[in-house]
């Protein structure tokens, strides 16, 4: 596919006097395919935010390139601002004593975009966006949901290839929060747009995004297609049924397994790497008397799977999720019968 973002080698280190240097972002490559739903995940202070600014052009690199659509963001800053509209998390994104109507001509204009085109585009985004009959207030007066909707149009006002969003439904209410992920669908499966979206919201993320991608402390841990880092998990993670409560003393034999309890019996929850440790844990449960109900291949969701990719990172293991250059490490490719 070709590709709407391309970042290499991407640094960013921030000094402050009496202090030691902080890596946002380290060594970043990353390749988003054009017309993709791109989920950029990652903790408070993974550097995902910093990416995202220095590919708005917002914040310098110490090294590396961002380009978009092939234009490099700093030396062809004019032509790959054009390319992009974006959200930033915890910025004002709009002028709140301008009206809606005002902040949408206002952004259009400045992107180059005049006349009764940018008119015509600005109704269209406040009508589906459900602002047209809340056009002409300030933007001041109105409710959270309604301001994150505004710099949602700001930002589609000229109608650019790719769309950053950095945490959009923050702060939203429910309602607020479909309309905004309605919107993202539609960017990309009608309109062909490249969405590039960062949020703590997991279960929002694992329902929009074709493909995901995980920092921890500035560096890439994971970047996959979400229905293959899905399924790749579940072929690691077991249920383990048994009748009845087990006491806790019997569960810490499980090392690595969560209980919980379903329908007055127990199941227990974790990873197993290969058959003979299953064998084992089963042979285990028979000496402590256990009645086993049944074993399944759970179905993780992408919660549990950034979870344990930090844990991962955390302790220094490879994770079977990361790529290098777009391919798998050799060392991390297993065959799953």
């Amino acid at each position: 596919m070709t590709a709407a973002i391309e970042i290499v080698g991407l640094s960013k280190i921030y000094t402050k006097r009496k202090s030691p240097p902080v890596v946002a972002v380290d060594d970043l490559s990353l390749s988003i395919p054009a017309g993709q739903i791109f989920g950029f995940l990652g903790s408070n202070g993974a550097g995902k935010t910093t990416t995202i600014k220095m590919a708005c052009g917002l914040v310098l690199p110490n090294s590396g390139s961002v380009r978009l659509h092939g234009f490099d963001v700093q030396h062809q800053r004019g032509q790959a601002m054009r390319q992009i509209g974006a959200v930033l998390e915890g910025t004002r994104n709009v002028y709140w004593r301008l009206t809606a109507w005002q902040n949408l001509l206002y952004f259009g204009r400045i992107k180059g975009v005049t006349g009764q085109p940018l008119k015509e585009r600005a109704e269209r985004l406040l009508r589906e966006l459900e602002l047209w009959d809340r056009r002409n207030d300030p933007v001041q007066n109105f409710s959270r949901g309604m301001q994150q909707k505004v710099a949602i149009a700001c930002a589609l006002v000229a109608d650019p290839p790719i769309v950053l969003l950095d945490e959009p439904t923050l702060g939203l209410d429910v309602q607020a929060g479909r309309t905004v992920k309605r919107w993202v669908e539609q960017l990309a499966r009608q309109e062909g747009k490249t969405v590039v979206l960062t949020t703590h919201q997991m279960d929002l993320a694992e329902s929009l995004c074709d493909q995901v991608a995980i920092m921890s402390q500035g560096k890439l841990i994971a970047n996959r297609p979400t229905s293959e880092l899905l399924g790749l998990f579940r072929q690691e993670t077991y249920d383990l049924r048994f009748r009845g409560k087990i006491e806790e003393s019997v569960v810490a034999r499980f090392e690595g397994f969560t209980p919980r309890e379903e329908n007055g019996h127990t199941i227990l929850s974790g990873t197993i790497s290969e058959h003979g440790q299953l064998y084992r844990l089963l042979e285990m449960a028979e000496i402590q008397g256990l009645e086993l109900l049944g074993v399944a291949q759970a179905d993780p969701n992408l919660e549990e799977i950034f979870v344990e990719l930090l844990d991962r990172a955390g302790k220094g293991e490879h994770s079977p999720a990361h790529r290098v250059n777009g391919r798998l490490p050799q060392s991390t490719i297993r065959e799953v019968s």
